[in-house]
């Protein structure tokens, strides 16, 4: 979780190249808590290198997860104001185009 907690608080996209997180971020995304882009077990090569582990996003149940572990970036992230704004605005918004 330690690696979930520190990506909630990094600007994503993020790229990894030590073995270690490697590792974790495959975890974290078999667990269905972010998308990633992580080396292939073949020859075959990403965008990045074959080295490397890409996280694009934490998904709706990371961010679940990282609220269970009252991490501070969950319930003040990004995703938070924008959604509660754009709901607040958009019967006015609308109303504004149909007249």
């Amino acid at each position: 979780m330690d690696m979930l907690k520190q990506l909630a608080g990094s600007p994503l996209p993020a790229t990894f190249r030590a073995r270690a997180e490697i590792d974790q971020i495959k975890l974290l995304r078999a667990a269905g808590l972010v998308i990633a882009l992580t080396p292939a077990p073949s020859d075959l090569t990403l965008s990045g290198g074959p080295d490397a582990a890409q996280v694009l996003a934490i998904t709706e149940k990371g961010r679940a997860e990282l609220e269970r572990l009252h991490y501070p970036v969950a319930a003040q992230g990004p995703w938070r104001g924008a959604a509660s704004r754009w709901r607040a605005k958009l019967p006015h918004a609308i109303r504004s185009r149909l007249m």
